[in-house]
């Protein structure tokens, strides 16, 4: 039994949800997402609530059961609250500027980066930190996750971009014998 998925999401006021086949939709105000559960999972709308339960008995149906209630239940938060994601920029001359749906970055390299950025999605720079915002979680996290990976923090010095409630290890640098 799937702990995550036997518990029913609560719909807040002003989202509309409605159960069409295999399909599940959101929607609040222009905000509008599909959920596909594939004919693994029910999906019934009881009172103000969102119950899933598995079609079968078998593995795969069970498996899906959690995942699909997960995805249902970020539609949910993304809709009424959005995701939120903060990169911190460390290091002599590394800076990032919004312009418009492109982050241009300076991260040492000998030419500037310019990461397109989808539309629905919101970054802001303030100094060293680079916010993300948007509606859909996958979408927020992978945009944090590609400009991470452009200078990843290393160990000596700190210097790169890391996500702001990231903790990194310090490494001891070179001793010289006597």
């Amino acid at each position: 039994m799937s702990r995550i998925g036997k518990q029913p999401i609560a719909i807040p006021s002003g989202v509309e949800v409605s159960v069409e086949g295999n399909v599940l939709k959101f929607k609040k105000g222009a905000h509008s997402k599909e959920l596909d559960t594939k004919g693994h999972v029910d999906v019934k709308v009881e009172d103000a609530h969102i119950v899933f339960s598995p079609k079968s008995d078998e593995r795969q149906d069970r498996a899906y059961w959690g995942t699909y209630r997960a995805l249902a239940n970020n539609i949910v938060i993304g809709i009424t609250k959005g995701f939120v994601r903060q990169l911190e920029i460390n290091g002599v001359g590394y800076k990032a500027a919004a312009k418009g749906q492109v982050l241009e970055l300076t991260l040492g390299f000998s030419h500037p980066i310019n990461h397109e950025v989808p539309k629905g999605v919101e970054i802001s720079v303030e100094k060293n930190i680079i916010t993300i915002k948007g509606d859909d979680k996958q979408v927020v996290g992978q945009i944090a996750a590609q400009v991470r990976a452009y200078r990843p923090p290393e160990p000596y010095k700190g210097k790169g971009v890391k996500y702001v409630e990231e903790r990194i290890i310090r490494k001891a640098g070179k001793t010289s014998k006597k």
